[in-house]
């Protein structure tokens, strides 16, 4: 009895100590924060063999879908995304007609896409589709794949998709492709049919026109049948290393039969599965101190070896930075790939083009490590919300760089803010609630998305304080990792933490265009005190910081709080509160205590963190 009673014991400390392992992968169709959230589940069993002398495969996908919505579902969608590599494609088209192409898409002032060859082009052909077992309608579209279902769906239902598929990788045009710029053979993104998002808006089956994507949290098992001379990196922790070699192994390497390996991979609670592959492929790894293991895949290529050398323990130091500012990484590995147009965040790694001078290197890394908690693990639908995931990387990513780069900028968003006010003097602006394929050029897309969307957390940390909003970043990640979360949890997580109201500076920043400026009207005299009026000229409101600087040389600092904000930032300096200024009024006064002749200056916002437009009129000078 003895013997059994210490038997039980041990295996309830296994199970224990399994499930305390597991607890940072495991996510739940409900929220802490919102009893009526729910999300979507799926898991991926996935098999392809690669044919590398044609660039065809052969793929068998069992696919289990959880239907944790309220809703009875009688279709379902497919995303093949490289369908778009086709002349005639909605990515072709629009290639075509947009005002600034992508230039990494076109040649000689043409579309590549329109000019590729049937055996350049991409393709996904569905062979054979079966809900639990029964052949089911389905119907391509373009990049989508239409699945009419005899079995509706019912709430809380796990049904069985099973579907043989022939694919084809097309040259590299962007993202996904063959025999890059840069000799990589294969990168691997987009390439399975993967099924598309169902939430509290519906389906969210949009064409892949070359913009951004929204995905169902799930597990992945895959195994890739490939050429032994290739190495692969990618999503996922490699189940068979001794069988493979190519740097995974951790004992001795069996001899392959044949003149394949078969790379077995599994991937928990992602949203997404990429890989590349190369002949040439160095392989290194590095260990992050109680932290990840990362392996770094580039080619065997003297001029850039040293700088993906000296990149490797920078990229430690970016892991260290992004895990203490805004969430521990959870997975137990991570990749930095050479390969893909550009640079480009997947689950687990990243795809990047290697042969940069160190600094962009280092750059383009700790943007696309920063997408791993912004979008990746705080998985907002970048479609609808691009701004969430470019502005936060790009403002998170920044920091990074001023720290570990050694920048020293004392506002490392300053090139953001110089971005956003191209945007409004172009004229071309839209609101970043704008869908990200609907922006009428690259150009507006762009900037609304990488810089507005850092000038929100940037100028975010004007309205609530530097420390209220690093203390925003921790509790939105707490909250909503392995979650989709929205625009509204950002800025509930902010005002939970800050204690302020703060809808307004949502809706004004990101569903118009109204613009922020702010102005000193008149400085007068009044015996001997001093009245300052200042004028609201744009639509946007915004508690206002003032410096007064006196003739002797000595400093005041005034804080006009917002009336809707319903409360005011905390005070990080001495400084002298006023009155609220509420929106609606277009002018305001307030009284400094002396006289007109003892002010040197006066000067809106002196650390200009606000995106004022004009600043032309936000000093007064004696």
């Amino acid at each position: 009895m003895k013997h059994i009673f210490k038997a039980l014991l041990l295996l309830l400390l296994v199970f224990t100590s399994c499930k305390s392992s597991d607890a940072v992968l495991s996510s739940n169709s409900k929220s802490n924060t919102d009893p009526t959230y729910w999300q979507q589940h799926v898991d991926y069993t996935m098999t392809i063999d690669m044919d590398v002398e044609t660039y065809q495969y052969k793929g068998v996908q069992k696919l289990v879908y959880t239907n944790n919505s309220p809703d009875v579902l009688t279709s379902v969608y497919y995303h093949l995304f490289l369908n778009a590599f086709q002349p005639g494609s909605e990515m072709d088209a629009r290639l075509q007609s947009i005002e600034d192409p992508d230039g990494r898409m076109m040649e000689n002032g043409k579309s590549r896409i329109s000019t590729l060859k049937p055996n350049e082009t991409g393709y996904i052909k569905i062979n054979s589709l079966k809900q639990n077992g029964n052949p089911i309608t389905y119907q391509t579209e373009g990049t989508i794949l239409e699945v009419k279902l005899k079995n509706p769906i019912q709430p809380g239902e796990k049904v069985t998709f099973d579907m043989d598929y022939d694919a084809q990788i097309p040259l590299q045009i962007r993202r996904s492709g063959r025999n890059s710029k840069e000799g990589v053979a294969l990168s691997m993104t987009q390439w399975y049919p993967k099924l598309a998002e169902y939430d509290f808006e519906g389906w969210h089956a949009d064409p892949y026109i070359g913009r951004e994507f929204h995905g169902v949290w799930g597990d992945f098992d895959v195994t890739i049948n490939i050429d032994k001379n290739y190495t692969i990196g990618g999503t996922g922790y490699l189940q068979n290393p001794n069988e493979i070699g190519h740097g995974y192994e951790t004992g001795s390497v069996k001899t392959p039969e044949g003149d394949k390996l078969s790379w077995h991979f599994i991937a928990p609670n992602v949203h997404d599965f990429t890989w590349a592959a190369d002949p040439e492929y160095i392989h290194d790894t590095m260990q992050v101190p109680e932290g990840p293991l990362l392996h770094f895949f580039y080619k065997n290529n003297p001029e850039i070896k040293e700088n993906w050398k000296n990149l490797q323990p920078k990229t430690v130091e970016l892991m260290e930075f992004f895990s203490k500012e805004i969430g521990k990484y959870p997975y137990k590995q991570y990749s930095v790939i050479q390969g893909g147009d550009g640079g480009m965040e997947y689950a687990m790694c990243t795809l990047i083009t290697g042969e940069r001078k160190f600094g962009s290197l280092v750059g383009v890394t700790a943007h696309e490590l920063a997408h791993t908690w912004f979008q990746f693990l705080l998985a907002s639908n970048e479609s609808k919300h691009e701004w969430m995931d470019e502005g936060f990387t790009s403002y998170i990513s920044d920091q990074a760089m001023n720290v570990i780069m050694k920048e020293n900028k004392e506002n490392p968003s300053e090139g953001a803010y110089r971005g956003y006010y191209y945007l409004v003097n172009s004229g071309k602006e839209q609101p970043q609630s704008t869908h990200s394929d609907r922006y009428d050029c690259n150009m507006a897309y762009s900037i609304a998305a990488y810089n507005k969307g850092e000038v929100f957390l940037a100028q975010l940390g004007y309205v609530i304080g530097q420390d209220n909003l690093e203390k925003t970043l921790k509790k939105y990640f707490t909250d909503f990792s392995f979650k989709h979360p929205r625009p509204i949890d950002v800025i509930r997580s902010a005002e939970k933490v800050s204690g302020l109201e703060l809808d307004w500076y949502l809706t004004d920043w990101t569903q118009t265009t109204n613009t922020i400026d702010y102005g000193i009207a008149s400085v007068d005299e009044s015996g001997s005190t001093t009245n300052v009026t200042l004028q609201r000229i744009g639509l946007m409101p915004m508690p206002l910081d003032i410096e007064v600087t006196y003739a002797n040389g000595t400093k005041e600092q005034f804080y006009i709080p917002l009336t809707m904000m319903r409360g005011e930032k905390p005070a990080t300096t001495t400084r002298t509160q006023v009155k609220d200024w509420a929106w609606a009024y277009p002018t305001y006064t307030f009284t400094i205590n002396k006289s007109k002749s003892d002010i040197k200056n006066i000067t809106i916002d002196p650390k200009e963190l606000m995106a004022d437009i004009d600043k032309s009129n936000n000093v007064y000078s004696k």
